[in-house]
């Protein structure tokens, strides 16, 4: 039985459909773009109380960012500035850290430090935390709580992102597909609108990047992108240069699609014919390779370790994924718009796809040791977390393409007698299936011959009469309208052409079963492509798992800061079930630091009176370093107050703190809350 493909609005529109649900399911709840740098120290450290006012405020980085006057504020408890605005490099060998100087004789009380900046590989970052000069005070300082890099401008620079990503694999795979493996295709009208489309698209893309990073790194605002000296800024940057170079390079991929539809389609001698296609080769390897050079240069492989060896992979990566999944989205074209595309040029893009593979899985494993660094790094961070789901795509994706394989290696190109007599039959076919449509009295296919029998001319069998079969539908010649048909008649002519000119296009796809198999798989493979190109993305908008693991052992290493001098107050809400189970548990430990502590716990009522339980055990953990639990029996002071003295904290650092409370013989909870000790 024949197996008849999907009509191509139908699959384009289920494309589009499956796309849209998956990459909805893969950024659903996700949070905003994570930075590729993390601040891993301070001095003062965050939360900490100093005795004097110190000079200046220093901030410790993972990675190198780039600083601006603005880059760190301290504000006083009013909101001013208490800071000179003069930031000092501090860095030092692989220390990346960075100062600001304080004004002379700043009062008492809690500072704040706000600080934005841009990491080495053109993500933004941004955090706050606090200090306390002699004592702790009242702030009215209020932070802004967007996330940089977020909101409106964030999501319309992602989206951007993703399109320049999507135009420059079609861009150049569909060029690689036409001189590699379908050079005829370089005179089918479709195959060139989908490469001119690819064009336009990147280089949109990559304007409304460049006018929306002012705002992306910065304010957030959507009408800072018309800032001219915002503008100005950014061309300064290590990323608007490489903005500014992908356009250039632009320019130059114009002239080799231009050459490449236009003089050499128009070339008949085959010595010119092979000439071009070698100088368009080297050209185009060249410019594409710059291209890709844009995003080695700006983001993930120009930081971090071995920069020299993870930009020339990241380059030869992109490249290869441009040329698998460009030329795959061509060839669904073609399949589509050209069932002619021979059997030979299907198989010749089965190998170019082969080495493409290839290619991405050696310089995909020592991107992925180079960015995730450990199997923990790989399950324990979400960039490790996208990177399975890539992996398994990328599986997915294989298994599909050996599919089209297995399908490529079934088609068969029918004899040139062959196709004229089909092409004969079914124009037979056509005609008889389009009559009726329009009129009940006679077929369409009649009306039209005997139109064009009173006007003097040829029967046309469709919009593409005339002209190769290649050709767009539209772009072949029609005869003059005859000044005496009716206008409503001419009309209704034009219909029945189109009607005949569908039902033959449909014919010659459909007639092959192996090629209605081929698009399927095709179809299948374009649709996971895309959902792989938006992991892609999202990956590059995530923090590398051996950045956030390096982070966090830093922070870890440094202990979290603590609040000395100042009791450790904490309220946890408790309910055991039982009868008068509910109520709220107020602890405190003073001084709150390491050392010995004085604990005392209220056990009260939900309307604030005291509750008498029969026991209440505290225990301290401090999972970090491994200690604990530590346990403590305080003892009853009276009714819903008890108590305990000399209660150690052997050293600092982010503490469990659990309290067990019972309220009868067989009713009982246990609550905890992590707390910082210094």
């Amino acid at each position: 039985m024949t197996t008849t493909a999907p009509r191509l609005g139908t699959a384009l529109a289920r494309l589009l459909i499956l796309a849209a649900a998956l990459l909805g399911t893969l950024l659903a709840g996700a949070a905003p773009a994570s930075a590729h740098a993390a601040l891993t120290g301070s001095d003062p450290q965050d939360g900490a109380v100093v005795a004097t006012a110190p000079k200046e405020v220093n901030l410790t980085f993972s990675e190198q960012v780039a600083m601006s006057a603005d880059s760190i504020r301290v504000l006083d408890p009013a909101g001013r500035r208490a800071d000179t605005g003069e930031i000092r490099d501090l860095c030092s060998g692989s220390i990346v850290r960075y100062g600001v100087e304080l004004r002379a004789g700043l009062p008492d009380g809690t500072y704040t430090v706000a600080w934005q900046t841009v990491s080495a590989d053109s993500h933004p970052i941004a955090g706050a935390f606090t200090f306390s000069i002699g004592a702790p005070s009242a702030t009215s300082v209020a932070l802004p709580d967007r996330e940089p890099g977020g909101g409106l401008v964030g999501a319309l620079y992602g989206i951007a992102r993703y399109l320049s990503y999507a135009g420059f694999a079609v861009l150049v795979g569909g060029g690689a597909f036409v001189l590699v493996c379908w050079p005829r295709g370089a005179g089918v009208r479709p195959v060139q609108r989908t490469v001119v489309r690819a064009w336009l698209t990147l280089t949109g893309a990559t304007l409304v990047m460049l006018l929306l990073r002012n705002p992306y790194t910065g304010s957030g605002e959507l009408a800072d992108a018309f800032d001219l000296a915002g503008l100005k800024s950014v061309l300064e940057t290590k990323t608007g240069a490489a903005l500014t170079s992908r356009l250039l390079l632009l320019g130059a991929a114009a002239l080799f699609v231009a050459v490449l539809f236009g003089s050499y389609t128009r070339r008949t001698d085959p010595k010119e014919k092979k000439d071009l296609v070698f100088g368009l080769g080297i050209g185009g390897t060249v410019v594409a390779a710059g291209i890709a050079g844009t995003w080695a240069l700006a983001e993930h492989a120009s930081t971090g370790i071995q920069p020299g060896i993870a930009m020339p992979v990241d380059i030869l990566h992109l490249l290869a994924v441009a040329t698998w999944l460009g030329g795959l989205t061509v060839l669904l074209v073609a399949l589509y718009r050209t069932p002619s595309v021979e059997r030979s040029a299907v198989e010749r893009f089965s190998k170019v796809a082969f080495v493409s593979v290839a290619v991405l899985v050696a310089t995909g494993v020592y991107q992925s040791w180079r960015q995730v660094g450990s199997w923990s790094a790989l399950t324990g961070t979400r960039y490790g977390q996208l990177l399975l789901v890539k992996i398994g795509l990328m599986g997915v994706l294989v298994g599909i393409a050996w599919i089209s394989r297995r399908w490529t290696q079934r088609l068969a190109d029918l004899p040139p007698a062959e196709k004229a007599d089909e092409g004969e039959e079914g124009q037979e076919k056509d005609e008889e299936a389009v009559g009726g449509t329009e009129s009940g009295e006679a077929s369409e296919a009649e009306q039209a011959e005997q139109a064009d029998a009173a006007s003097g001319t040829a029967p046309d069998v469709g919009p593409g009469a005339g002209t190769s079969p290649d050709a767009d539908s539209g772009a072949g010649t029609r005869p003059e309208a005859d000044p005496g048909i009716a206008p409503e008649r001419a009309a209704q002519l034009a219909r029945q052409r189109a009607a005949v000119a569908t039902a033959r296009r449909k014919r010659e796809r459909d007639a092959d079963p192996e090629r209605s198999g081929l698009r399927r798989s095709v179809l299948t493979e374009a649709a996971v492509a895309v959902v792989l190109l938006v992991v892609t993305t999202v990956l590059t908008a995530t923090e590398p798992g051996r950045t956030e693991e390096e982070a966090g052992r830093s922070t870890a290493a440094s202990g979290p800061a603590a609040v000395p001098d100042r009791p450790v107050d904490i309220r946890l809400p408790f309910d055991t079930g039982g009868a008068d189970g509910k109520g709220v548990v107020r602890l405190s430990l003073d001084p709150g630091r390491t050392g010995a502590n004085g604990l005392h716990l209220y056990v009260e009522r939900p309307d604030g009176k005291p509750l008498d339980v029969p026991e209440i055990k505290v225990a301290l953990t401090l999972e970090a370093k491994a200690v604990g639990p530590l346990p403590v029996a305080p003892d009853r002071i009276q009714a819903g107050h008890w108590s305990a003295s000399g209660v150690q904290i052997p050293m600092p650092g982010e503490w469990r703190i659990q309290v067990t409370v019972r309220t009868s013989d067989i009713d009982q909870t246990t609550i905890d809350k992590n707390v910082k000790i210094g």
